[in-house]
């Protein structure tokens, strides 16, 4: 047997405020995005923002439907937006944040499984980390890499073997 630990590295901070300009703007970005989000059965909006590497902006938010599985995460109706819009251009951060009950969230949700996979296979498209930040209202956390929050992610090498 053997052991392997996995250390993840999170940046923590207390207010919108320690963060720079850029990433404040892409933080109310994606606090606008979230106040669309189309959430008639769960009333849980998601937000989210992207930054590309051209310096556009793109929002997303999640869109749910009365089949379930037929609605989509505000992470992948933004990535898949920019893929779409932008083909050639890589995601350099999102912004990821939630309200419900008619406020923001005062601690910060992460992605499903879902969404890590395809920001993961976004990281692995343009051959650069994703920078994460997942934003409450009274904590922020950042991770330089999506891998930060799947180290054990299924990747196209795996196809390969």
């Amino acid at each position: 047997m053997k052991k392997t630990q996995i250390i993840t590295t999170v940046f923590e901070y207390d207010s919108i405020d320690e963060l720079s300009t850029e990433d404040q703007e892409l933080v109310l970005n994606a606090k606008e995005a979230a106040l669309r989000a189309y959430t008639p059965y769960s009333k849980f909006n998601v937000g989210a923002a992207l930054l590309l590497e051209n310096g556009k902006l793109v929002q997303g938010n999640n869109q749910e439907n009365a089949a379930y599985p037929s609605g989509l995460c505000a992470e992948r109706v933004a990535v898949f937006y920019a893929n779409a819009q932008y083909p050639d251009v890589a995601v350099k951060t999102i912004a990821i944040t939630s309200h419900t009950n008619g406020s923001f969230l005062e601690s910060p949700v992460p992605p499903c499984g879902s969404c890590r996979q395809v920001l993961l296979e976004t990281e692995d498209r343009y051959k650069q980390p994703i920078k994460v930040i997942l934003c409450g209202e009274r904590k922020i956390k950042i991770v330089e890499s999506i891998k930060q929050l799947l180290p054990l992610f299924f990747d196209k090498e795996m196809l390969d073997e």
